[in-house]
């Protein structure tokens, strides 16, 4: 990997964020991140009640953020011939319906499984409490607060178009059920520096969406020595950097990473973005930046 450029953003210490890219990228699953905290937000205004049952299902907001709820993920042989079409994304009802979304892989709270679909049910949260598209919650909740400029939901393949890497794949991102973030590594950076220094929550409601489910030890091919995941956030330790809080992503043609790593002298928080497929190319890309001289 050594000698590979990647668009990056770096923090240490609370410096000045270093960058060597001001082009967007797709943030992919990062945004789990920045959609349980704009819940959070929410719920520290008394808006959502975190215990209660989403709609008529058995399981609770808390354990759609956390993928505790028992869904399965969308990711199946038919979603994937049909992203490959290049076909306009399914509606979501139809989604649910050819996932069979009502057949949980396990009672609520007695199993982890990560689920892209419990994140269409968070947008839904969050569009409904605040009556808002997406975008424009995001907007009010987390991007004005903390100073992000670039980021915003692609919700075209124009938008798409709009980033570094383009959209040579002509790919819907409505693909992506719960919102194709797109952004500027810097704010990536600026976004979880924000989030773990208490610009969006309280100190109680912060220690809420760190606390980790053990999801596994380590994660063959992968930097993870122990993983682990709270509400809307990985949290673990990769191997020679510590602890590790933050999101990786993955899409059609590229992958993401954004890490903050509090046992490093210099509390370092990274995005990596990269053309290239699995979760590994990123999260060791950031490791190496990192510690990288």
């Amino acid at each position: 990997m050594t000698g590979i450029a990647f668009p990056y953003a770096i923090q240490r210490n609370n410096s000045p964020i270093e960058t060597n890219s001001v082009g967007l990228y797709p943030w992919w699953s990062i945004a789990k991140a920045v959609l349980a905290a704009a819940v959070l937000r929410l719920a520290e205004r008394g808006a959502v009640d975190l215990e209660a049952s989403y709609e008529d299902w058995p399981f609770s907001i808390r354990q759609l953020l956390n993928h505790r709820a028992g869904l399965k993920d969308y990711a199946s042989a038919e979603y994937h011939a049909a992203v490959a079409s290049g076909c306009d994304a399914w509606q979501p009802d139809m989604l649910l319906s050819r996932c069979n979304a009502r057949e949980l892989l396990y009672r609520p709270a007695e199993g982890w499984a990560y689920s892209n679909i419990g994140y269409l049910f968070i947008r839904r949260v969050i569009e409904m409490v605040t009556r808002c598209d997406l975008n424009a919650a995001l907007a009010e909740l987390i991007f004005a607060p903390l100073g992000m400029r670039s980021a915003f939901i692609a919700s075209t393949r124009e938008d798409l178009g709009r980033s570094a890497w383009g959209n040579a794949a002509d790919y819907d991102p409505r693909w992506v059920y719960h919102g194709l973030l797109l952004g500027t590594p810097g704010d990536a950076v600026r976004f979880l520096q924000g989030l773990l220094d208490g610009k969006l929550l309280s100190a109680r409601m912060l220690d809420t969406m760190l606390a980790s489910y053990h999801v596994a030890d380590e994660i063959p091919g992968r930097p993870w020595q122990q993983a682990g995941y709270g509400l809307g956030l990985m949290i673990g330790r990769m191997r020679g950097v510590g602890r590790a809080i933050g999101h990786s992503g993955g899409g059609p043609g590229s992958v993401s990473a954004l890490y903050a790593f509090p046992d490093r002298e210099d509390r370092a928080i990274v995005s990596v973005f990269a053309e290239g497929h699995g979760d590994a190319l990123a999260e060791e890309a950031a490791v190496e930046r990192i510690t990288k001289q």
